[in-house]
């Protein structure tokens, strides 16, 4: 069975929102050499809306391998408001969410790639359908925006590892408890 694995950057209070605002003075070759890894694993993207969206809007101007890897990979959309997904490889998934991602998980492939948090998760989180959690601490501070996985019940996770890069980034890979 495929794994669906997220990967969310997140400041050290919390907020997951605006990251091209507090995120590049940290980019370098280990963020990229590790998000590289999480990406060329995969070989479907899962999005929401929002997350699509953004994501539709700069990766097909981006150049190299990276971009053209996530430009190429087909898009698994959830989403309540949008009609179609059918730009940019994007598929809106129909019908209950919970049962179209389980049914991903069971086709044969690669990781399932989920970027960005949000109402998504809900439903993900509460079906136990994530099976990893890549939480990229940046060490910086916002000081308000949207915050990390906002709204869910009490949810235990184990830690399943830690990847600290000289740029102070540590990224925490948990799974479910």
């Amino acid at each position: 069975m495929r794994k669906l694995i997220e990967s969310t950057f997140v400041t050290l209070d919390g907020v997951i929102s605006d990251p091209h605002v507090w995120g590049p003075p940290y980019w370098d070759e280990e963020h990229n050499a590790y998000a590289a890894g999480l990406l060329f694993a995969a070989d479907a993207l899962l999005l929401g809306r929002e997350t699509y969206e953004g994501f539709a809007e700069v990766w097909p101007s981006q150049p190299g391998d990276y971009a053209d890897r996530i430009n190429a990979m087909p898009k698994h959309v959830a989403s309540t408001t949008l009609k179609e997904a059918g730009a940019w490889n994007g598929t809106l998934i129909e019908g209950d969410v919970a049962t179209a991602v389980a049914e991903l998980k069971r086709q044969p492939g690669k990781n399932i790639l989920k970027f960005g948090t949000g109402r998504l998760d809900h439903t993900l989180i509460g079906n136990r359908l994530v099976d990893e959690f890549h939480f990229w601490i940046f060490p910086a501070v916002a000081g308000g925006g949207d915050r990390l996985l906002d709204g869910l019940d009490t949810t235990h996770l184990d830690l399943l590892g830690t990847t600290r890069f000289k740029s102070g980034i540590v990224v925490h890979t948990y799974g479910p408890k």
